[in-house]
Formats: structure tokens, C-alpha cells, sequence
């Protein structure tokens, strides 16, 4: 099953762009809204999405604003706020309840997003390599990886060094092409596929940022799964038990050969750990609500 295409609106306005695979009954199944992590696009989805829809569940794979293909904020406004919007936007537009399944940066976005709309619009939620205390350390190494590319690169072979040093955990690949799907070309370089301004301007102070992702995670009264990478150095077992100490009714899974980058680490595990979590939801919470 291919997806299609669709454009939605964000906050502000703000033109978002998703791929959406539908089954055959739709309205028997629970919709998953899938959002990525920093600096990557909702490309980074497509086994999980072909996955997911293959299990019967229609499955949006979004690109948060200022990557891929959706828009860039015209006041560069990147923050968790902004993005929270969007998701809310993006639900309402929908017009059904989403399981939201958020990676690194999406799933801080997740995290405030179900908060914020309920449980009979966001009746589960997946967080995939990330909690409210996560490791400053990990979390700084792909900041500097972003920021490292924002020049670009001179050759897509450039770029597959950058990957294969900040990813040293996976085989670099021989073909390089498939680069190209996450990086566009101009003015004889290429650039990843999303806005620099987002590392040019102030993110939210440190306790702030802390203490509202502690208060959405106590919040949740919803299943909840957290999916990790047993090699990821953002998500540490603190944080771990921290989050279950705040939610101690989620349910955590370890992908032992991933990292940070845990569902394209191991997408299989990934997609298996997710399908089984939908699949044991209770049944009300897959019946369509207006």
C-alpha cells in the first residue's frame, strides 16, 4: 500500500505536508499520527507506516513545520508550543482520535499534545527514545550534528560520512543515493531538509522545558508505551524510572541493538513492539468518534 499525499494546516497557517495510507475500513481501526524527531522528515516513517496500514490502521506520517516538505515558520517560531499547535490542528482536521507516536523531538510534541487534547482525542500515545529527564549529553551530540551540517556538504559521500560518524552504530551504506531523498541541492551543495533558523534561535529555559514535560507525563491517564534504544545515550535507565514514576502505568520496551535513532535502528522490532501495543488496546478505544 503507497501513501498519498496530503497538505494540512498548522498553527498560524502554517502549510503541513503528510503522507496518509488508508486501509480498506478505516472506521474500524484507530488512527496513528506519527511524528518524527529533530532534523529528520516523515520519510524516516515509511516502514512503520507500511506496517501499521498493513495491520489495518490508518496511519499519518507528518512533517513537523520547517522540515521536509512542509512549511518553514515565516517568524521562525520552532517552539514546543508551536509544534503542540500544529498537532492540535492537525487532530482536529483528522477528525477522528489519533494514537500519537512521537520520536526524540516528536515525542516531547506528543507528550504536551495529549495532554492538552484529552484522552477522547488522543486515547494512547508511543514515545519512542525519549522522557521528560533526558540525558543533556545525548541530546547536545545531535544538536552539534545538526548544527555541523547546516553549511552543507560538497558531495552526497560528504554527507554519508556525516551520518556514519554520528551513527557509527550502523553499516554505511554503499549506495549513497538514498540520501538524496533527505537532502536538497542548491547552489552546487547539499542540505538537509529543514530550516536552519531552528538552531539560531533560544529554546525554552532549561526548568520551564522540565517542568512542563513532567506535568504532561503525570497527567497521562492513557496506555502508554515507551520504546528505547538499549545503545541510545539520550534515554538513560534514570530516566526511565523516572518516567515511571510519574506515568507508572506505561509500559516500556528495550530495542538492545538501536540507538537514539531507535525505529530506523531497527525498524522490525520497532514496528512489532507498536503493532502489539495497538493490537492489546481495549476495543472501545479503536471505535471511530465523531
Amino acid at each position: 500500500m503507497k501513501p498519498v499525499g496530503r497538505r494540512l494546516d498548522g498553527d498560524g497557517g502554517v502549510g503541513l505536508h503528510a503522507d496518509v495510507w488508508t486501509p480498506a475500513a478505516p472506521e474500524k481501526s484507530l488512527d496513528v499520527l506519527l511524528l518524527h524527531g529533530g532534523g529528520q522528515t516523515r520519510l524516516s516513517w515509511k516502514r512503520t507506516g507500511e506496517q501499521l496500514a498493513a495491520h489495518g490502521h490508518r496511519v499519518v506520517a507528518l512533517d513537523s513545520r520547517g522540515h521536509g516538505d512542509s512549511d518553514w515558520a515565516p517568524t521562525a517560531d520552532y517552539s514546543m508550543d508551536s509544534m503542540m499547535r500544529d498537532v492540535l490542528a492537525v487532530l482536529r482536521q483528522l477528525g477522528r482520535p489519533a494514537l500519537l507516536v512521537g520520536a526524540s523531538m516528536g515525542g516531547l510534541t506528543s507528550l504536551l499534545a495529549a495532554e492538552a487534547a484529552g484522552p477522547r482525542v488522543v486515547p494512547a500515545l508511543v514515545l519512542v527514545d525519549i522522557v521528560p529527564h533526558y540525558e543533556k549529553s545525548g541530546s547536545k551530540r545531535v544538536r552539534d550534528f545538526m548544527i555541523g551540517g547546516m553549511k552543507g556538504f560538497a558531495s552526497l559521500e560528504e554527507a554519508a560520512d556525516a551520518i556514519a560518524a554520528y551513527l557509527p552504530h550502523r553499516q554505511r551504506p554503499r549506495d549513497v543515493n538514498g540520501l538524496r531523498k533527505n537532502l536538497r541541492h542548491r547552489e552546487g551543495r547539499w542540505y538537509w531538509h529543514w530550516d536552519p533558523a531552528m538552531m539560531a534561535r533560544p529554546g525554552e529555559e532549561p526548568a520551564y522545558r522540565m517542568d512542563r514535560l513532567e506535568r504532561a507525563a503525570r497527567s497521562l491517564n492513557i496506555p502508554t508505551l515507551l520504546v528505547y534504544g538499549g545503545k541510545s545515550d539520550v534515554v538513560s535507565r534514570k530516566g526511565i524510572e523516572h518516567m515511571l514514576e510519574l506515568a507508572p502505568h506505561a509500559r516500556v520496551v528495550e530495542l538492545p541493538a538501536a540507538a537514539h535513532t531507535a525505529a530506523g535502528d531497527d525498524n522490525d522490532a520497532f514496528a512489532r513492539a507498536v503493532v502489539e501495543f495497538v493490537d492489546s488496546l481495549p476495543g472501545a478505544l479503536i471505535e471511530s468518534r465523531p
